[in-house]
């Protein structure tokens, strides 16, 4: 089976229970770095058929089948490999933020809290949105059975948006900063300033997003880090050429007037940044993870099911996070 099934299976297997059409799966395809038009998705679409893998509803599209479920869990593990970076790479490019007129699609991290324990969660996120280690004060929000971006909110759930540091990527591409992400970490705080980064999983290669990873297994503080100052945060590292050093500086300050944080420190080139060593005539860059104020819930055994890099959104449609309260 070729490399494309696999990607519509995907699709077709994240709305296994609704019936899903060719223009909504060449969009989340899009998405994934996989190009294709609607006419060429139902050519792939009929193979799928043919083979079980799928079934036909109508003209409102198709659902997976068992069969095709079990098709998508044999998939290759070398396939899975480095979706992360692929994607990272993708949604930087898709990004078209212009920090001029304040417009355009930034990434979200989305969040699937329970309503019940929606305005607790939020109580318990303010000091994160207050903080330094939080990307953006805006979010999105969407009650159970609306959409966020492309997916349909469970019922008894509220979808909470946050802006996802891969963004920044984005940002820093269309000024003519390539940027090279290379880890995600936790970033380990110290009398109110970070220190160093006290663990490090490689975006290369990965299949899960590393901060997902760090959250899950209860390794961060950062209800310490904002509170009393002493904690572990989540954070990514990331590399620039040398040559963009002022550029990046420009851009920084950009951001940071315009309301968007992230940037903790951008390092001097061919000096270790946090005790983390970078390439030759290049600096390191330590960016907050868009995820701390899910971390917190995690922390204090709030539930929340939670996609990194979930979705592109319209920026002037997000709302402050305070309106929520």
């Amino acid at each position: 089976m070729n490399k494309v099934l696999p990607s519509i299976l995907k699709v077709l297997g994240k709305h296994e229970e609704t019936v899903i059409g060719s223009r909504e799966i060449s969009r989340e395809l899009k998405l994934m770095g996989v190009t294709l038009s609607e006419r060429t998705v139902r050519y792939y679409m009929k193979l799928m058929d043919e083979r079980g893998f799928t079934r036909v509803y109508g003209k409102e599209g198709r659902k997976i089948t068992e069969k095709g479920k079990q098709e998508l869990s044999k998939a290759l593990v070398s396939d899975k490999l480095g979706f992360v970076i692929s994607r990272i790479d993708t949604l930087s490019y898709l990004t078209d933020f212009d920090l001029k007129t304040m417009k355009g699609k930034v990434i979200l991290n989305v969040s699937y809290i329970p309503e019940r324990h929606f305005h607790e969660a939020l109580k318990k996120m303010k000091t994160v949105f207050l903080s330094p280690y939080t990307m953006s004060d805006r979010v999105a929000v969407a009650a159970g059975g609306q959409v966020m971006g492309e997916a349909l909110v469970p019922e008894g759930m509220i979808a909470l948006g946050t802006v996802c540091s891969v963004t920044i990527n984005g940002i820093f591409l269309k000024s003519g900063i390539p940027v090279l992400s290379r880890f995600g970490g936790l970033l380990e705080v110290e009398d109110k300033k970070a220190k160093r980064f006290v663990s490090l999983i490689s975006y290369e290669g990965s299949s899960l997003d590393p901060l997902e990873i760090f959250i899950k297994s209860g390794m961060t503080d950062v209800a310490g880090a904002v509170g009393t100052g002493e904690g572990k945060v989540l954070a990514s590292f990331r590399e620039i050429p040398a040559i963009c050093i002022e550029r990046a500086y420009k851009t920084a300050e950009e951001l940071k007037e315009s309301g968007i944080g992230g940037i903790i420190r951008i390092g001097e080139p061919n000096n270790a940044l946090f005790e983390i060593p970078v390439g030759m005539d290049r600096a390191g860059m330590a960016i907050t993870g868009g995820l701390n104020p899910m971390a917190v819930l995690e922390e204090m055994d709030i539930q929340a099911q939670t996609k990194a890099m979930s979705t592109l959104y319209e920026y002037s449609a997000l709302v402050p996070f305070k309106s929520l309260l």
